[in-house]
């Protein structure tokens, strides 16, 4: 039987719901129990068709904008994106176990549904996220991603 592989996952989005507001970043890193590094996954997905930026959201990614414009950098179209994360997911060495953030699980199952016609990770209940630091968030290459992980580092 294959090991259980752990995936986090970080996000970045325009809004709090998925549908009405985009996905414009998922990052996932893969692990071992014991925290050994399996893989990891990264795209920028482009928004929505119809979908608009959440005034809230507006508001922060007007205070870092250079941030927003990374976010933009060689988007992917949604649906070709979730296959991507779909397939990555699907070739991992191991029985994959989503470690759920709350925001990243109701956006990643969203645009899985939508996409991918699945959840990548049938089978298995979600595992609680991790208590200190997310591998996933260490792959972002934001500024305030990095503030954020030398705060909780």
């Amino acid at each position: 039987m294959p090991p259980d592989l752990y995936v986090t996952t970080h996000i970045h989005t325009d809004g709090p719901i998925p549908g009405p507001h985009s996905l414009l970043t998922l990052t996932a890193a893969a692990h071992t129990a014991a925290g050994v590094p399996s893989g990891t996954f990264t795209v920028n997905l482009r928004e929505l068709p119809g979908a608009t930026l959440h005034p809230a959201s507006l508001r922060e990614w007007r205070t870092r904008a250079e941030e927003w414009l990374t976010t933009r950098r060689a988007s992917r179209p949604p649906a070709l994106a979730t296959l991507e994360f779909a397939r990555w997911t699907a070739r991992l060495p191991g029985r994959p176990i989503f470690v759920v953030e709350p925001e990243s699980y109701l956006f990643v199952y969203w645009y899985a549904q939508r996409f991918a016609g699945e959840w990548p990770f049938a089978g298995t209940t979600p595992a609680e996220a991790a208590p200190h630091r997310n591998p996933a968030a260490d792959a972002c290459t934001l500024p305030s991603c990095r503030a954020q992980l030398a705060a909780t580092g």
